[in-house]
């Protein structure tokens, strides 16, 4: 037993004297945070079975490796050496996505930018607040009149190739304007509106349908159309059924349905403004502000 341990220890040893805390470390990190991104790429998307089906195929690879069944090696061999490609085709909006997301991201060498746009960040919000007010206010306008609406407030992925789908707006947000846009007769009204930084930047838009088939057969084209655009991006989209007048927001592909005027808001001002660290930092500096003011 003792010759047991003193193996171990012997090994562990010779370990880190040849580890190099610098480089090795760092060569750590990267590989830890490359398999981090992966999981939540894959999780609760329609890649994580298709990870579980590869997982189990590296064990039968493995398994006839040692056994020794050369045709079942051969054959898990040429899927393994061809099937990469296969994966990116079929996972093309998945690895469009995260790689989306992590042009976007707020962390790192990307905040150094952060303080030259403290004023104008300020300024959005408070364009948000009418942006979202105005949008809450239309669709209650539309609901008693038994009209549809499909909104889209874009986040940190651009939506410049939907927009260009549709007409260019660029105006201040208002609950009429809004609700004009949508009117039956309007030649906007079957189309999305975006609104990117609180205007209403476009209208008229087509956005993509999603292929969940768990999507109940019930909901029509624009709610198939919202949770596709929320698929694709990391927008807020909006959706008032014509039929039914219930509102639906369609957030990374999920839809949660019957909000009211208030809890509309609320909730987007949550996921909008106050989900993103940078629009938490600013909303207290201003309430620091008006303290000293007072």
């Amino acid at each position: 037993m003792a010759a047991f341990f003193e193996r171990i220890w012997a090994y562990i040893s010779t370990f880190f004297a040849s580890y190099n805390w610098l480089n090795d470390t760092l060569d750590i990190l990267l590989v830890a945070f490359f398999i981090f991104f992966i999981v939540r790429l894959v999780r609760d998307s329609r890649a994580e079975q298709l990870v579980k089906g590869i997982a189990v195929l590296g064990i039968l690879y493995l398994l006839a490796t040692l056994l020794n069944l050369t045709t079942v090696k051969y054959l898990l061999k040429a899927v393994f050496d061809n099937g990469l490609i296969v994966l990116v085709v079929i996972f093309q909006p998945e690895i469009r996505r995260a790689l989306e997301q992590a042009g976007h991201s707020r962390a790192g060498i990307f905040r150094v930018f952060d303080g030259f746009n403290q004023v104008d960040s300020a300024a959005i919000i408070e364009q948000w607040h009418k942006a979202i007010d105005a949008t809450a206010a239309a669709l209650m306008i539309l609901q008693k009149q038994k009209m549809g609406a499909l909104v889209v407030m874009e986040r940190t992925t651009r939506l410049g190739e939907i927009i260009r789908t549709g007409t260019t707006i660029e105006a201040e947000p208002s609950a009429d304007l809004i609700a004009n846009i949508f009117f039956n007769k309007a030649p906007l009204h079957d189309g999305a509106t975006i609104i990117r930084d609180g205007m209403i930047c476009a209208a008229g838009c087509i956005l993509p349908l999603t292929d969940n088939l768990q999507i109940s057969r019930e909901l029509g084209t624009r709610h198939r159309a919202g949770v596709g655009m929320s698929e694709n991006s990391d927008a807020v989209v909006i959706i008032l059924s014509e039929e039914s007048g219930i509102i639906s927001v369609a957030v990374g592909g999920e839809l949660t349905r019957n909000y009211t005027q208030e809890s509309l808001v609320k909730m987007l001002e949550d996921t909008i403004l106050w989900n993103d660290k940078e629009t938490k930092r600013i909303k207290k500096s201003k309430k620091k502000g008006k303290g000293e003011e007072g």
